[in-house]
């Protein structure tokens, strides 16, 4: 079994670490650059950066905060937020990013995802998808514009196509579980992990070190990524480690 990955997120707005509960009520985390590195020295696996205010501003994510952010850590990172043609994920790689965030600009035009996978490489891409659960249909729905506008996108389906455009992995956020530090969302995650051959990143709930042993024993997520409860130092990393070698799950 391929080993778990445990990737804290920054969520970046106006070039400071925010964090809200259900994607609303956002409050400072600290320095992107500050906190990335802090990240790289305790052991996250990746890293990931969210411009959360550049689709819904209709702008480009912030180079010179990736550039900085790139030059102090040596661990993968992922860059999304703006994203909207080849051309943005060129400038973020060339800023030090490993890997390119799009969801906004996937889901509007599909064919950003095999432009990429095709110019950069599968690796590269990560379609980040934000789904709510909508009781009329019993399923998940795709939002898009850092979670305010639903999209009438089943979820399972939408990824499903984004892994045959060429996806390398996604980056699924549960707006249901999102800073409520319940629990990842399983059911969600299940669902998409059998849909779909590519890797899964749990997002959106994180609130004690047994949900990330949860998640991927009972929903098949290869790596749990979370935000609050590191940037508020509520679990470290090697805490969240040492569970889940002590639950017999395989981490680096």
């Amino acid at each position: 079994m391929l080993a778990k990955r445990i990737i804290p997120c920054l969520d970046v707005k106006d070039g400071r670490v925010v964090k809200g509960v259900n994607f609303v009520n956002l409050r400072d985390a600290g320095d992107p650059v500050e906190l990335a590195s802090i990240y790289d020295r305790e052991g996250a696996d990746e890293l990931v950066f969210l411009d959360i205010s550049a689709s819904v501003e209709g702008r480009a994510t912030m180079i010179e905060v990736v550039r900085r952010t790139a030059g102090e850590i040596t661990i993968p990172f992922t860059v999304g937020g703006g994203i909207s043609q080849t051309d943005d994920m060129k400038r973020i790689l060339r800023a030090g990013a490993d890997k390119i965030g799009i969801n906004t600009a996937a889901v509007l035009n599909p064919q950003l995802i095999s432009d990429g996978a095709r110019r950069f490489g599968s690796q590269c891409i990560v379609v980040a998808v934000d789904a709510r659960f909508n009781p009329e249909w019993g399923e998940w729905e795709v939002y898009t514009h850092g979670g305010r506008k639903p999209t009438g996108q089943r979820a399972l389906e939408w990824v499903r196509r984004a892994e045959e455009l060429g996806a390398g992995e996604l980056l699924l956020t549960s707006m249901d579980a999102d800073g409520t530090k319940d629990g990842f969302d399983l059911a969600l995650t299940r669902a998409v992990s059998q849909s779909v051959g590519i890797p899964v990143i749990a997002s959106g709930g994180a609130g004690r070190k047994e949900h990330f042993g949860e998640v991927f024993r009972e929903a098949g997520a290869d790596a749990g990524l979370a935000a609050t409860i590191f940037h508020y130092k509520e679990l470290t990393i090697a805490e969240v480690k040492d569970e889940l070698r002590q639950e017999g799950v395989a981490v680096r």
